[in-house]
């Protein structure tokens, strides 16, 4: 089989995994490309919404969709680190009598985690998972141990019921390749799902994807061509949200801090990721317009005057795609 016939082949099932997994997510078409594109770029996706808007079980749906070892793990206020990576325990060598310690893996060890309501474990149980997102390896007692890969981690909050809760710092969000909010489904959108979901029938969901195959395709998001032009483009975007040197006043009235380096390496990946997903070798401005609102959302931090005047970061994003001039070579 040649090259080009293998490509079109991944693409093709690629364009099947989005297809499994709307046999039991109605809607929410832009929620499951962002997360496809977060897979196949290779990072982490944090999904906040209201309870019951399906985010576990779209989690789920996806791990089904996949030939990859999933785990889940609730995240509660008295959850210890050794809880998500694991812990030695003392063994015995039954021929010879001696005893030695083992360790024992714990549930982060798998291709997809769904680290369920994050916000309700505390900072030192969170930033167990900065080191296997970051590095994609964990240490314990001085041994490193690696995570299989593909390696994605998929982290649910809750933005209500803010009491009792433990917000993620800012360098464990920045971690998170995006930030995806789900909203509630359409009039009909909703109808359907009350529809399929009080039947007896159950839709069968079929793995499309392998390891092997998911690997491919993160590989080949790299190869996806993107013009100097956009490269410069997405800088200036990213320059733009800092106060200390922007031109767009909007960002010096709202905003506290902006993004980092990166955020720009973030948009191009994830704009590389969808063209790729679209069937595209090649990155458009549509991408980058697509991906700029879950890649900024929690790298741009607004100020106090920001929070009391209910000014999201979302329409600071929109007001920069406003304010920054764009490549005079049209890019559609």
């Amino acid at each position: 089989m040649d090259t080009e016939t293998k490509l079109t082949e991944l693409l093709e099932k690629l364009a099947g995994l989005k297809q499994e997994i709307q046999k039991v997510i109605i809607g929410q078409d832009h929620i499951l490309e962002e997360i496809i594109v977060a897979l196949l770029a290779g990072g982490h996706c944090l999904l906040e919404g209201v309870p019951g808007l399906a985010k576990t079980l779209m989690v789920r749906t996806l791990a089904q969709a996949l030939h990859l070892a999933f785990h889940r793990i609730q995240f509660t206020p008295d959850l210890m680190p050794t809880d998500i990576i694991g812990t030695e325990v003392l063994e015995e060598d039954h021929v010879t009598g001696k005893r030695f310690f083992k360790f024992n893996k714990g549930p982060l060890f798998a291709n997809i985690l769904l680290a369920d309501e994050i916000n309700r474990t505390p900072p030192k149980t969170q930033s167990a998972l900065l080191e296997a997102m970051q590095e994609f390896e964990v240490t314990y007692g001085g041994q490193t141990y690696p995570l299989d890969r593909p390696f994605f981690i998929l982290a649910t909050q809750n933005p209500i019921e803010q009491a009792g809760t433990y917000p993620l710092p800012e360098a464990q969000l920045d971690r998170f390749l995006l930030y995806v909010k789900i909203g509630y489904p359409t009039e009909q959108e909703e109808v359907n799902v009350l529809s399929s979901t009080t039947g007896s029938k159950r839709p069968v969901v079929q793995p499309v994807l392998g390891a092997a195959e998911i690997l491919q395709l993160q590989g080949l998001v790299r190869e996806v061509t993107i013009n100097e032009d956009l490269i410069t483009y997405v800088s200036k975007l990213i320059r733009a949200t800092r106060p200390d040197t922007t031109t767009v006043s909007y960002v010096k009235e709202w905003v506290r801090w902006g993004a980092g380096p990166r955020a720009g390496q973030a948009l191009i990946l994830t704009a590389k990721a969808r063209a790729l997903l679209k069937g595209r070798y090649a990155v458009l401005m549509e991408d980058i317009h697509a991906m700029v609102y879950p890649v900024l959302r929690h790298r741009v931090l607004l100020n106090f005057k920001a929070d009391a005047e209910n000014i999201s970061s979302d329409r600071v994003t929109g007001e920069l795609l406003k304010a920054v001039e764009r490549p005079k070579v049209v890019f559609k």
